[in-house]
């Protein structure tokens, strides 16, 4: 049977709002159980080393971010200077991060800085791809070491068995692995149905993977030393965490994942600590980019929107 667009849209739209219902039921649950003063005092307590840190890890994710777009344009066969691609990374995910529907959203402002640049829409379609598959790549190769080390966090959250959950983390370690394996075998694309998929070169691969993973890494990072300043936790848990509850979040397409990462992480780490580095890290990772990003956006625009201005020909 098949399914026109509209009643697609319809279900995909139910879904999201089924996924947002829930989240915000196990956040009721778990705030629930704090009071407003409790929920204050806790963030007030974050040592400042620790917001220093966590501000730092986060830096190192976004200059992780213009890797994707550096190494995507040269997927495309357009390579541009490594200025213009983070400038068009940095103001794209800062703001589709909040937005939501990253593809889209980040997509759109990729499209304004790059088509001025000399790419086609079909050039900023293969930038947007490959981004969208590093994300993934990044995803399982932490998550898949995550979930080897601490499976017993994710039974609980996923409802499995530990035989299928150690199944599951190494199917995730073996993705990047044949990732690689194709891109350096296949010559010819990749045929998966309809869709024709023409891999990067091993050259590009292999840094794909690692920017997508060390991306990850750093985002678990500026997550975990925010809630080290209430409790001992081990790095990897709370990056496996952060990889289940991010990858909900992505699936979801809400806004900035909110109310999904923090329904995943209070449930397997609860605690009035765990939430106020919560909004320490939507803060700090989320809103703080945004507020420069957003600027710089609006600027670029004006400049670039003037140089194109004094670039064409009077009559």
């Amino acid at each position: 049977m098949r399914i026109d667009s509209g009643l697609g849209r319809l279900l995909v739209r139910l879904a999201i709002a089924i996924v947002v219902v829930g989240a915000a039921y196990l956040i009721y649950r778990a705030v629930s159980e704090y009071s407003f003063e409790e929920i204050v005092s806790s963030i007030k307590s974050i040592p400042a080393r620790h917001v220093l840190g966590a501000l730092g890890f986060a830096t190192l994710s976004y200059l992780c971010l213009t890797g994707f777009d550096y190494l995507a344009v040269r997927y495309a066969g357009k390579p541009l200077p490594y200025q213009r691609t983070a400038l068009a990374s940095f103001c794209s995910l800062s703001i589709g991060h909040n937005v939501g529907v990253a593809a889209l959203s980040s997509g759109a402002i990729r499209y304004r800085f790059y088509s001025r640049w000399g790419l086609t829409a079909g050039d900023v379609a293969k930038v947007i791809i490959f981004s969208g598959l590093t994300v993934g790549l990044g995803l399982v190769t932490l998550g898949g070491i995550g979930l080897l080390l601490y499976p017993e966090d994710a039974e609980g959250l996923l409802g499995l068995e530990r035989t299928a959950i150690m199944g599951m983390g190494a199917s995730c370690l073996a993705a990047p692995i044949i990732y690689l394996v194709l891109s350096h075998l296949l010559r010819n694309p990749l045929q998966i149905g309809k869709w024709s998929i023409r891999l990067p070169p091993v050259r590009l691969a292999i840094p794909q993977v690692a920017v997508g993973t060390l991306n990850f890494a750093f985002v678990a990072a500026c997550l975990h030393q925010l809630m080290t300043a209430f409790a001992d936790l081990a790095y990897l848990k709370v990056a496996a965490t952060y990889v289940i509850g991010n990858a909900t979040a992505l699936m979801s397409h809400v806004p900035g994942g909110i109310g999904v990462l923090e329904a995943a992480v209070l449930y397997l780490i609860p605690g009035a600590g765990s939430l106020a580095a919560l909004v320490a890290f939507r803060v700090i990772y989320f809103f703080v980019p945004l507020a420069f990003g957003l600027p710089l956006f609006l600027v670029s625009e004006y400049m670039l929107a003037g140089r194109r201005r004094s670039t064409r020909p009077t009559k």
